[in-house]
């Protein structure tokens, strides 16, 4: 559990297996008696039952950001650097790093200008030029 919490960037399954496990020992701590396949239905039931109720959540607020920090991409503007014909394809550089983008606009993108990220299609950007966007004025 302290090995996929601490370097393993998991999906939190270990973590609600442990946790089950440790769930378990606690019960068989208050009652020694318990019998041992008591134990191997109460820490199935305690795993399925945490990962489908709790793991999301979970994973969600420990790996996924703040509450209401929307890492979007949309509405971002970048600089293109070749001349881009409306449907044509090229490379933009945003936050540190290349991406494909696809100039979805009717207009087309001039080397040297900026344009606004309006959508995503997969692991590409689509772009249109800054004119084309009405919200610039």
């Amino acid at each position: 559990m302290v090995l996929e919490l601490a370097a393993i960037d998991a999906a939190f399954y270990l973590v609600f297996l442990g946790a089950a496990a440790v769930l378990v020992g606690i019960a068989v701590l208050g009652d020694p008696t318990f019998p041992v396949w008591g134990q191997w239905v109460l820490y199935g039931v305690l795993a399925v039952a945490s990962m489908v109720f709790f793991r999301r959540k979970l994973y969600d607020r420990l790996r996924g950001g703040a509450q209401g920090f929307d890492n979007s991409t949309v509405g971002e503007v970048v600089e293109v650097a070749e001349d881009v014909p409306a449907g044509g394809r090229t490379r933009v550089a945003m936050r540190g790093s290349e991406w494909s983008a696809t100039n979805v606009g009717t207009v087309a993108i001039g080397a040297g200008t900026q344009a606004r990220i309006v959508g995503l299609s997969g692991a590409a950007v689509n772009i249109v030029a800054m004119s084309a966007d009405p919200s610039d004025g």
